[in-house]
């Protein structure tokens, strides 16, 4: 399963958000604006040299309903027992990659190879859009202009570089490459060599793309040595209105509060942390610390980053949680017709998707406390109703 990276990037140009229309006026542009980067008019005018509109590219990012599954469904599809062995299998196989990631970065291996088994299951799956036409497409349309135009500048750098094939590179259809699919600019910025052979080869080489992947979340702020996510038991009487990620307490407060790990014990005291109820709190229930926030800046989907963080606990030797008896989930139609509803007074959900995202659960959590219901961000037919 593919899943596109949303990376955080910064210093986009003037011209960074030009999209649309005539398709050759539109490269024309960015030939320009890459020869005024420094980049070379005949490598410029070389990389476009065949190129057109991928229509998939955009039927896919068009469809991207998988995330409006609720967590317990969508953990449930893609944590399989053949990725929990092969992710015990190659873990042992690139011990010495981990074990170098972990010295140099304090990340632990648990982490990368619950990204390395969801984005390309543990490279073996890389995809096979054409990955200058991925970018071309998604850059000329005008939903993300201002994030893949970027990036299309940075694979023409890599193809004067002599490290990108615009005819034959392939992968994910929102233009990542390789192992951990990373986009072009993130090749430039943080890939490493991990097998000493000289050049930086994501497609072929697991230690590069495993380096490379960890030196992206380093760079994202990732914090040595702490923990992200770890399994809890709340006390019945939580004040639920202070769950969420948007609320942090440090460590020893949830203790005083009642807040317990279901298995060891909780992480340092000092550490803040948010209770993360991802389907409210007769749900499964975990403690997010600093380092949870990392994963919205590889991707932007609140139930892939709770369910690549949760898996990188299981692959780290965490128990399977517990399921719990939760509400039923709002279809994706009704979660769009709540999002409308929250609009209308006055909230912002960011965008009406039927997806429950970050920005919709804090919106349900506010008319919850209004309407006198429990505040656990988690929206059931009855609030639906209330509103």
């Amino acid at each position: 399963m593919h899943t596109p990276l949303i990376l955080a990037f910064t210093c986009l140009s003037t011209f960074a958000h030009a999209c649309g229309g005539n398709v050759s006026s539109f490269i024309e542009g960015v030939k320009a604006e890459a020869v005024r980067q420094g980049i070379s008019a005949q490598a410029a005018n070389q990389f476009f040299q065949g190129a057109a509109i991928d229509q998939a590219v955009l039927r896919a990012d068009r469809a991207q309903g998988v995330f409006q599954k609720d967590f317990i469904s969508f953990s449930r599809a893609l944590i399989s027992q053949n990725r929990i062995d092969n992710g015990r299998i190659y873990g042992q196989r690139f011990d010495t990659t981990f074990n170098r990631i972990e010295a140099q970065f304090g990340i632990p291996r648990g982490v990368l190879l619950a990204f390395w088994a969801f984005e390309t299951d543990f490279g073996q799956v890389q995809g096979n859009f054409n990955t200058r036409n991925a970018l071309l497409t998604l850059a000329h349309d005008c939903r993300r202009p201002g994030l893949f135009r970027p990036q299309l500048i940075a694979a023409i750098e890599l193809y004067e570089r002599g490290a990108f094939d615009p005819q034959r590179t392939s992968g994910a259809w929102a233009g990542e490459i390789g192992q951990v699919q990373m986009l072009p600019k993130d090749i430039i910025d943080h890939g490493m060599d991990g097998d000493g052979d000289g050049r930086v080869d994501l497609k072929n080489s697991s230690p590069d793309a495993l380096m490379s992947g960890a030196n992206v979340l380093s760079s994202l702020g990732w914090r040595p040595n702490e923990p992200w996510l770890q399994e809890i038991r709340v006390p019945e009487n939580l004040d639920w209105s202070l769950t969420g990620l948007d609320k942090k307490q440090r460590v020893s407060d949830w203790a005083s509060l009642g807040v317990r790990a279901r298995e060891g014990n909780l992480g340092p005291s000092n550490l803040p942390a948010s209770v993360l109820l991802p389907m409210g709190r007769n749900g499964p229930a975990f403690l997010a610390y600093p380092n949870f926030d990392v994963y919205f800046e590889w991707n932007k989907s609140f139930v892939y980053v709770t369910t690549a963080a949760y898996f990188g606990t299981r692959l780290s030797g965490a128990s399977v949680y517990d399921a719990g008896s939760p509400s039923s989930a709002l279809s994706g139609e009704s979660i769009k017709v709540l999002q409308r509803k929250l609009e209308a007074r006055g909230h912002d959900v960011g965008g009406v998707d039927g997806i429950l995202g970050a920005k919709s659960r804090a919106a349900v959590q506010a008319e919850q406390q209004r309407l006198g219901l429990p505040a656990d961000a988690w929206p059931t037919q009855a609030l639906l109703n209330a509103l």
